[in-house]
C-alpha cells in the first residue's frame, strides 16, 4: 500500500553531544504527532530510531535513522543520526540532506568536541536552527545554564521561547512565550492540556516575551517602527520576524522541556512547521550549486518542482530484508520509481527501483518523489553514499559529503583461511554503509589494515561484520611501513658468472648510487660508452636494481630517494643474457647500499589536534614526549588547535590517551606528511625486531 504524504515539508537533522537526549527526544515528537502509540525508551531498546542490534546491545544510537511523521498538516523528515564522535561522519553526512537543525542540549554539560564539529558545518552549510535543553525534570536542571552555553560556546544570541513551570523532579509543563499558553503533557498520553497562564509566573513569561519582541524588533526596520508605534507587535508580526530571523541565524530560538517526560515537546513540533523553513524557503536564499560533470562549469538549481530532475544521495542503508537501500534528498524536480537517470558523480546509468517513505525500520512504498522530499530508492547498483542523481539531459553534479579521514588503525586477521573472502567482502559492504571506514590490503606489510574514526566505530563495524556476513577476526597493531635510504655516495661491481655444461651465465656492471633529496623517490642513469654492456641488457640492469631495492641492504625494507647510474661492465658473446644482467645489477646495488651509509626512515604525520584551553599543556607535552615537533597553536573559540608533525609509530594508540588527558573532549586527525630519519638508538631496535619478524616467517 503506498503512503500518501502531506503538503508542505520541513527536513530536520537533529544532533547533540552524547547522551544528551538525542534519540529520546525524536521518540518523544513521534509519540507527540500520534505517529506511535506508547513512547518508547532508549534504556529499554524500545525506540523506533534505534533498531539495528548493535544499538540495542550498547543503548545508543550507531547508524543513521529516518522518521517521517506529520504534524499540522506538514510533513517533517526527522533525521537522527549517532553523536559519538567516533560515528561523527553519520551526522555530517545528514546536514548535506536538510533545511535546518535541531541541537539538543543537556543543561549541565557544555558543548563537546562532537557538537563543537557539527556547529563548525552548521554554520559552513548556513542551516538554520532551533535548540532544545532536555532533561529538565532532573535535579537540579537549568534552563538558563543552557542559555548561556548558547551564548558562549556557541557564540549565538539565545532567545528563550519557553519558561518551565517547577523545573526539576516535578516539572509540570512549560509556558510557550509565543503562544502565552501553559501547556501539559505527559509520557502516558500524547494529548495536550492548553491553559492560561499561572500568576506568579506571570511577571516571568512578560519579561521573556519582552526580550523576544525587542530581539525581534531590532532585526527589521517595518518590526522596530510597529513596536515603537504600538509597544508591541502581533503574533503574526512575531512569527513573520522569527522566521527571517531564523534562516538568516540572527539569533537561536531555545526550548526546553524533558523528552522521557514527553514534556515542551507540543512547542517544539509547532516551532519546526511555524518557524523553520521549507525546502523553498531555504532555497530562494541558498541556491542550490553544482557543476556539469563533463565541461565543469558552474550549474544552478533554485529548487523548484519545475526543474529538472537532481537528488543527492546522503546514506546507503544495506536492509536484511528491503536489500540495499539509498536514502536521497530530492532536491529539484520530480522523479516516478523504476526511471532510469544518470549518476553524474559516476558517470553511469541507474535503474531506480522502489521509492519509500520511512519511519525506522518501517518502510512505505510511494510512486514518486519531488523537490523537497527524503525518500529511500532500492536496489540502486553503482550509486554511493554523496553521489548525485539527476536528469540524463540536464546533467548537474553536486560535491561530495566532505567526510573526515579515520585516525585509528588495526591490522586484522581473519580467524581462519575459510573466513578470508568472508572479510573482504563484508568490509567492503560496511564501507558502502559508512564511508569513513577504510579497508585496505597493503602490499607492502602483507596486512590487512581497517582505519576508523575511534575504538568504538572499529568495535561496531566488527561487531556487524559477525552478525551480517558471520566473519571474526582479530586486531593488533599495524606495522609501520619503513623505507631505507643512503646518505652519501657509492660504487659497486655486480659480477655474475656460473659456468655449466651448456650456455653459461655471464653478466658483468658497475653502479654508482646517490642520495636523492627526500621525497623524490627513484630515477636511473645509463652512463655506458663505448659498448662496454649491449644496449639491449641495460633494462635488464635497471630491473634488476630496481627488485633489490624492493628489500633493502639494512633491514629489508624498500629502498626510496636514490639515483643508480649504470656507467661500465663487460659481457660476453654466448653467455650473457638479460638474466645474468639482471641478477648482477641487484648484486651491484646491494654492495654499494652496504657503503653508502644506509638509514631507516619512518613515516611523519601533520596532526592537528583540538583540545580544551585548559588541556592544552598537557598535550603539547605529550607530543613532545611522542618525537613530535609543534608547528602551531591557534585559538578556536573555546578550544585550541595545536599542529605539529609526529612519527607514525608514536600515534598508533594515541585516541585513547588524548581521550584521558582531555574527558574526551579532545580530537584530532593526521595525514602523511613526509618520511624522515628515525634517530640511530631506536632504528637499531626496530631492525632487530624486523629481522626477528622476518625469521620467525620464514621458519613458520
Amino acid at each position: 500500500m503506498e503512503e500518501t504524504r502531506v503538503e508542505p515539508v520541513r527536513n530536520v537533522a537533529i544532533v547533540s553531544n552524547v547522551g544528551a537526549g538525542k534519540t529520546s527526544l525524536s521518540e518523544a515528537m513521534l509519540f507527540a504527532s500520534g505517529a506511535i502509540p506508547i513512547l518508547g525508551s532508549v534504556a529499554q531498546g524500545t525506540t523506533v530510531s534505534d533498531f539495528e542490534p548493535e544499538e540495542l546491545q550498547h543503548r545508543s544510537s550507531t547508524s543513521t535513522s529516518l522518521l517521517q511523521f506529520t504534524w499540522n498538516h506538514t510533513t517533517i523528515n526527522l533525521i537522527d543520526p549517532p553523536g559519538a564522535l567516533s560515528l561523527l561522519g553519520e551526522p555530517l553526512a545528514a546536514l548535506r540532506a536538510v533545511d535546518a537543525v535541531i541541537i539538543v542540549l543537556n543543561g549541565d554539560t557544555g558543548v563537546r568536541t562532537e557538537l563543537a564539529r557539527l556547529w563548525a558545518r552548521i554554520k559552513e552549510l548556513d542551516l538554520s536552527c532551533l535548540v532544545f535543553v532536555n532533561g529538565l525534570d532532573k535535579e537540579g536542571a537549568s534552563l538558563q545554564s543552557a542559555v548561556e552555553i548558547c551564548r558562549k560556546q556557541l557564540d549565538c544570541i539565545p532567545i528563550p521561547m519557553v519558561v518551565p513551570v517547577n523545573p526539576g523532579p516535578h516539572l509540570e509543563g512549560v509556558v510557550d512565550v509565543l503562544q502565552e499558553k501553559l501547556i501539559r503533557t505527559g509520557p502516558s498520553s500524547a494529548k495536550v492540556e492548553q491553559a492560561p497562564i499561572p500568576v506568579h509566573m506571570e511577571p516571568v513569561v512578560k519579561e521573556g516575551r519582552k526580550q523576544l519582541i525587542e530581539a525581534v524588533a531590532e532585526s527589521e526596520e517595518k518590526l522596530l517602527e510597529a513596536y515603537v508605534a504600538h509597544g508591541d507587535l502581533s503574533r503574526e508580526e512575531l512569527v513573520q520576524g522569527l522566521r527571517a530571523d531564523i534562516l538568516t541565524r540572527q539569533f537561536l530560538p531555545v526550548y526546553a522541556g524533558s523528552a522521557a517526560s514527553n514534556v515542551g515537546i507540543w512547542s517544539l513540533l509547532d516551532a519546526i512547521v511555524t518557524l523553520l523553513p521549507s525546502p523553498d524557503e531555504r532555497c530562494a536564499v541558498h541556491p542550490l550549486r553544482g557543476v556539469h560533470p563533463e565541461s565543469g562549469q558552474a550549474c544552478e538549481r533554485k529548487g523548484s518542482a519545475q526543474e529538472p530532475f537532481s537528488a543527492y544521495v546522503f546514506k546507503t542503508l544495506i536492509d536484511p530484508f528491503v536489500g540495499r537501500l539509498s536514502y536521497c534528498r530530492v532536491l529539484s524536480g520530480t522523479i516516478h520509481a523504476d526511471s532510469t537517470v544518470l549518476n553524474a558523480t559516476r558517470d553511469v546509468r541507474e535503474k531506480l527501483g522502489h521509492f519509500y517513505a520511512v519511519l525506522g525500520k518501517k518502510h512505505m512504498a510511494v510512486g514518486s518523489a519531488k523537490t523537497g522530499e527524503i525518500i529511500a530508492i532500492g536496489k540502486l547498483k553503482d550509486t554511493q553514499a554523496g553521489d548525485t542523481l539527476c536528469q540524463d539531459n540536464e546533467p548537474i553534479c553536486y560535491s561530495g559529503l566532505g567526510l573526515p579521514r579515520p585516525v585509528l588503525s588495526f591490522a586484522i586477521e581473519a580467524k581462519s583461511k575459510a573466513e578470508i573472502d568472508k572479510v573482504s567482502l563484508g568490509l567492503h559492504k560496511l564501507i558502502e554503509e559508512d564511508p569513513t571506514l577504510e579497508f585496505v590490503r597493503n602490499a607492502e606489510t602483507k596486512e590487512m589494515v581497517l582505519s576508523g574514526m575511534g575504538q568504538l566505530h572499529i568495535d561496531l563495524a566488527l561487531e556487524k561484520l559477525h552478525r551480517k556476513f558471520g566473519a571474526d577476526v582479530t586486531l593488533h597493531t599495524p606495522k609501520i611501513p619503513y623505507r631505507e635510504t643512503v646518505k652519501t655516495k657509492s660504487q659497486a661491481q655486480g659480477k655474475y658468472k656460473k659456468q655449466t655444461g651448456g650456455h653459461g651465465q655471464y653478466g658483468d656492471c658497475w653502479l654508482e648510487i646517490t642520495p636523492l633529496p627526500r621525497g623524490e623517490g627513484f630515477s636511473f642513469e645509463n652512463r655506458v660508452v663505448g659498448g662496454a654492456i649491449p644496449r639491449n641488457f641495460i633494462p635488464a640492469v635497471e630491473k634488476g636494481v630496481t627488485e633489490a631495492m624492493y628489500e633493502g641492504g639494512v633491514s629489508g625494507f624498500p629502498v626510496v630517494d636514490v639515483h643508480v647510474a649504470v656507467y661500465d661492465g663487460s659481457y660476453h658473446v654466448v653467455d650473457s643474457s638479460e638474466m645474468s644482467f639482471k641478477i648482477a645489477g641487484s648484486m651491484a646495488f646491494k654492495k654499494a647500499m652496504e657503503t653508502a651509509h644506509p638509514v631507516l626512515l619512518e613515516p611523519m604525520m601533520t596532526v592537528e589536534i583540538d583540545a580544551p584551553t585548559e588541556t592544552v599543556g598537557a598535550v603539547m607535552g605529550d607530543v613532545n614526549a611522542r618525537r613530535g615537533r609543534i608547528v602551531s597553536v591557534s585559538a578556536n573559540d573555546h578550544a585550541e588547535q595545536i599542529k605539529a608533525l609526529v612519527p607514525l609509530a608514536e600515534l598508533l594508540k594515541y585516541a585513547p590517551v588524548l581521550n584521558a588527558m582531555t574527558g574526551g573532549r579532545g580530537s584530532y586527525v593526521m595525514d602523511f606528511a613526509r618520511y624522515d630519519e628515525v634517530p640511530r638508538e631506536l632504528a637499531g631496535k626496530i631492525i632487530e625486531q624486523h629481522k626477528t619478524e622476518r625469521h620467525a616467517v620464514a621458519t613458520h
